[in-house]
């Protein structure tokens, strides 16, 4: 049993990739999650009981007896459980922390005989045992069995151009409010969402790929949606190359590391 913390659109990739491997899969999550691209988000399924994210299903899981009967029915179990206290009693084989905090919230290199965590924030050998590049660009996905990854720069990735404009962000404390919704496409100027009354409008034409659900309570700068100038639909509903390259650097260290641990 893998246990995966975090089950936004990243941790969601890998999960996808994990159980096409035949790796039975755990991911744990907020009981309200904040996730931006719901559409390709395992926790959607702490809200709508059961979600599928391409040929993956995950069934929310309300308790830990839970789990087991939702693993036999080949999907993944999706637990409520913002610290991962499930590790203490699952006893998994591994845990890949995925929540991309930037930084590390709890995660001990003794959770698991393979301890594995993503971007920033970590490092390996004294957090946990691997940890992968996140960053876009040519070490997206390595594997760092020594250090850290790259900083973080706070400006999201390139695409097609754009990188800070292609993210909406809540112009001020409050409920957020859905106008358009994802899959939407927009011009440039029109309003996407709204604030108590205040307008997100799009920064750039192109399609919503990400947006928080309505009636999400928000503060002034938190990030609420996302625009991705290239129009194509679907985007929306399928794992990203990001997401499917973290994704392989996650296989390859649990591979690795399980292997190595063999032959301890």
């Amino acid at each position: 049993m893998i246990i995966i913390k975090g089950a936004g659109d990243l941790a969601s990739g890998v999960a996808v990739r994990l159980a096409h491997c035949g790796f039975p899969i755990v991911m744990t999550d907020l009981p309200h999650p904040t996730s931006i691209r719901r559409t390709v988000c395992f926790s959607e399924a702490i809200i709508r009981s059961v979600f599928t994210v391409e040929d993956v299903t995950a069934e929310r899981a309300d308790s830990i007896e839970e789990i087991d009967p939702i693993l036999d029915r080949g999907h993944i179990a999706v637990l409520s459980d913002p610290n991962a206290a499930c590790v203490k009693s699952l006893h998994p084989e591994a845990v890949v922390d995925a929540i991309l905090a930037k930084r590390n919230l709890g995660t001990r290199i003794t959770d698991a005989p393979v301890v594995v965590a993503l971007g920033p924030g970590f490092s390996a050998g004294v957090d946990c045992h691997a940890v992968i590049e996140t960053m876009r660009g040519h070490n997206l996905g390595r594997v760092i069995l020594e250090g850290a990854a790259a900083p973080n720069t706070g400006i999201p990735g390139n695409i097609a151009g754009f990188t800070t404009e292609r993210v909406l962000r809540a112009p001020k404390d409050g409920t957020f409010t859905e106008v358009h919704h994802i899959g939407d496409v927009v011009s440039k100027g029109d309003p996407v969402a709204e604030v108590d009354g205040e307008p997100i409008l799009a920064p750039l034409d192109g399609v919503i790929r990400g947006l928080l659900p309505s009636d999400t309570p928000v503060f002034c700068g938190m990030k609420s949606g996302d625009i991705d100038p290239r129009p194509v639909l679907q985007h929306c509903y399928t794992v990203s190359d990001k997401a499917r390259a973290i994704g392989g650097g996650v296989l390859e260290a649990i591979l690795m590391l399980q292997r190595r641990n063999a032959h301890v």
